[in-house]
């Protein structure tokens, strides 16, 4: 994997194909692996340029960082690469960064998916993993996740098995500051001003970041799509991939070539 030195911190890299630039980020704890499938499929379309987002993967691990490092680093690695502009595929996480990014740089996202976003942070007292802070809130965050997995998740079986083929994961440590990078943000007065045609898809059983909140992202970006997904909790792409795979082929496809993404 190649990397690449922005903001004073070094971030390693996957990129397949060539045409327009589609960057993948991908979710808390894990690494560019988690959207493999995405990558493997649209190189043939695309530049994928799939990041492993600081403190994350084969990233540097600072001691601390924050959601803002993660959105300016992104814009930093398009500088870096050439691209004027970009597609985004975020997930969990990731749609928080693309939702930055295309706050910040509206003109440079032509469009963008976000699965199993959210917002805003969620307060102490709001959430899953707030509802279940006694019984869970001395382990460590992918512990957490998988008590209450079986909350976030429908098809457990293909979940356990696209986490386990996911290596490279945090120590409890980095975890922890992992998480704190995302406590406290809140895009809702500045999503109005988001330009990028807007796909975004929750799972109906997921209790992480439930389908609500993904609704809330559709109202609040102008001409946004929202669609839930019925058998689906918190990775849809996975729970249901041939539903997604084609929803999100057709929504990025259909007019490869006629916008002005950098080549």
């Amino acid at each position: 994997m190649p990397e690449v030195n922005v903001n004073n911190t070094t971030l390693f890299y996957e990129e397949k194909g060539e045409g327009e630039a589609l960057i993948l980020l991908h979710g808390l704890t894990s690494n560019h692996l988690m959207l493999k499938q995405e990558m493997e499929y649209f190189k043939d379309y695309f530049r994928v340029i799939a990041i492993d987002a600081r403190g994350h993967g084969k990233s540097e691990k600072p001691s601390s960082y924050t959601l803002d490092d993660h959105i300016e680093d992104t814009i930093a690695i398009m500088d870096k690469l050439g691209v004027d502009q970009v597609n985004l595929i975020g997930m969990s996480m990731g749609t928080y960064i693309a939702q930055g990014v295309a706050i910040k740089v509206p003109e440079r996202v032509k469009k963008m998916i976000l699965v199993s976003g959210n917002t805003h942070a969620k307060g102490e007292a709001e959430g899953l993993l707030a509802e279940h802070r006694e019984e869970i809130g001395h382990l460590s965050f992918e512990d957490q996740m998988g008590e209450m997995a079986g909350h976030i998740f429908y098809n457990m079986e293909a979940v356990g098995k696209w986490l386990q083929s996911i290596p490279g994961g945090l120590t409890p440590e980095q975890q922890v500051i992992a998480a704190d990078a995302l406590a406290d943000f809140d895009f809702r007065p500045n999503l109005k001003n988001v330009k990028a045609e807007t796909l975004i898809i929750s799972g109906k059983h997921d209790g992480l970041n439930p389908p609500e909140e993904g609704k809330e992202i559709a109202d609040l970006i102008p001409d946004a799509r929202f669609v839930e997904f019925e058998n689906s909790g918190h990775a849809p792409g996975i729970e249901e991939t041939d539903k997604y795979m084609s929803l999100i082929s057709d929504f990025l496809i259909r007019d490869v070539g006629t916008g002005t993404a950098s080549q």
